[in-house]
């Protein structure tokens, strides 16, 4: 029939992710999110960029720090322990009850699933990197549970793409199993949505990344 728009799909082209991105961080931009779009050197490959400081009870961290202690760790890179430094400054008010921990979260492209997905690496103030055993621990309770179920099971440690680096990352084989419901139902009320706000929205609070409501509200999809 003419007019009728086509069935949303669960997968976007690389052209669209960085239009859903930029969009995206222009938002971020206006409200001050922290979210930027890193370039790499000699490339014309990125992917966005977020970092925050999450604070966790310092008995909890001590005492999984103990328990890895007798483990070989593998040493963050210099530029990562030099921006931990520089973050140490406006923490020094955190209740010692508490320590804090640094997440880096990255956005990319996956041209093989021709979808996003969201790597991130975690480390103490100090400059020591989690173990995946503490990213798990770390993981709030609401969502812990999930993550040991379908979709969900499938949160590991790989290569960054592009960084060359140890990160974490939800991986992305399950994807459409949570996007195709949500894209279907905007399809259905005649709604545009921008991909990258509805994705990050649901596996972004996973893995502790808070998306505001706002970016749901004020962020198009690409025309």
């Amino acid at each position: 029939m003419t007019g009728e728009r086509k069935p949303a799909s669960c997968f976007l082209d690389e052209k669209t992710f960085r239009l859903c991105c930029r969009l995206f961080l222009q938002h971020s931009e206006s409200i001050q999110d922290g979210w930027i779009w890193e370039q790499i050197k000699g490339s014309d490959e990125g992917f966005m960029k977020k970092t925050v400081l999450i604070p966790v009870k310092s008995s909890l961290l001590d005492k999984q720090h103990e328990s890895i202690q007798a483990e070989n760790t593998e040493l963050p890179t210099d530029d990562f322990e030099a921006d931990a430094e520089d973050e140490t400054a406006g923490v020094d008010a955190v209740c010692e009850s508490h320590a804090v921990l640094r997440y880096e979260y990255h956005v990319l492209y996956s041209c093989s699933y021709q979808i996003p997905v969201l790597y991130f690496r975690a480390s103490a103030l100090d400059g020591r990197s989690l173990s995946l055993e503490e990213v798990w621990s770390n993981v709030h309770p609401n969502y812990r549970q999930r993550l040991k179920q379908e979709p969900w099971d499938t949160l590991t440690q790989q290569e960054h793409p592009l960084l060359g680096q140890p990160f974490f990352m939800l991986h992305p084989c399950r994807t459409e199993e949570f996007m195709k419901p949500a894209l279907e139902l905007a399809h259905a009320q005649n709604r545009k949505v921008n991909y990258i706000v509805s994705w990050l929205s649901v596996v972004g609070p996973v893995v502790g990344l808070d998306v505001p409501l706002s970016f749901s509200t004020a962020v198009s999809a690409p025309d």
